[in-house]
């Protein structure tokens, strides 16, 4: 069976400074501290999607780049509203099969990110919290994200519903970096990315 081509990798952010990110991290991280993580965080997720197969690679920022953009990203503006309408709006911009993701999960890999559409119409990847850190459709359509109630415990299986009629691949279950306790089970998931090592350093500072 031959592969679908590669698809359009989109990573929906927030451009990481103080008091506009993880702030459920404060305390026991300071705004800046929080910051700092959410930086790494985005850097390492980025870097993935850098290495990952993909016919464009897309950030969709609130805010603007900074040094931890790497090279062979395009950086397209979140439009107003809703998180559901931002989603909504990314997936608008693509014109083949298209995966979503956030910034909150350092420790994806390109295995995770490299996925094919030949049997299935969407690919679904479930968070730990309720959520969903991964949305992946093969013909994107905005209607499916517009109206989901977002950053609830019921979005994830709200969003899994508006899939019902579609043919869905399910990927695995992960933990997105909401609180300190998950910061540090992220952080040992992903020991040798960035978002570790910074948290290995604040971690060492309060000692």
């Amino acid at each position: 069976m031959t592969p679908t081509p590669p698809v359009t990798l989109l990573v929906i952010a927030k451009e990481p400074r103080a008091g506009r990110v993880k702030t459920r991290l404060t305390p026991p991280f300071t705004p800046e501290e929080a910051a700092g993580l959410a930086e790494a965080s985005l850097a390492d997720t980025l870097d993935v999607v850098a290495r990952t197969p993909a016919r464009r690679r897309v950030l969709v920022l609130d805010g603007a780049p900074g040094p931890w953009m790497p090279a062979g990203i395009e950086v397209v503006p979140q439009c107003a509203g809703g998180l559901d309408e931002r989603l909504a709006a990314a997936f608008g911009g693509c014109d083949g099969p298209a995966l979503l993701i956030g910034m909150d999960t350092p420790q994806v890999t390109p295995d995770l990110l490299t996925v094919d559409f030949t049997d299935c119409d969407a690919c679904f990847g479930p968070a730990e919290d309720g959520g969903f850190w991964a949305l992946g459709l093969a013909e994107p359509d905005p209607e499916l994200l517009r109206g989901v109630p977002m950053s609830t415990p019921d979005t994830g299986a709200a969003q899994r519903r508006r899939l019902a009629h579609l043919r869905v691949r399910e990927l695995p279950l992960l933990r997105d970096v909401d609180t300190a306790e998950d910061a540090a089970a992220v952080a040992g998931a992903a020991p040798d990315g960035r978002f570790a090592a910074r948290l290995a350093r604040l971690t060492a500072a309060r000692r």
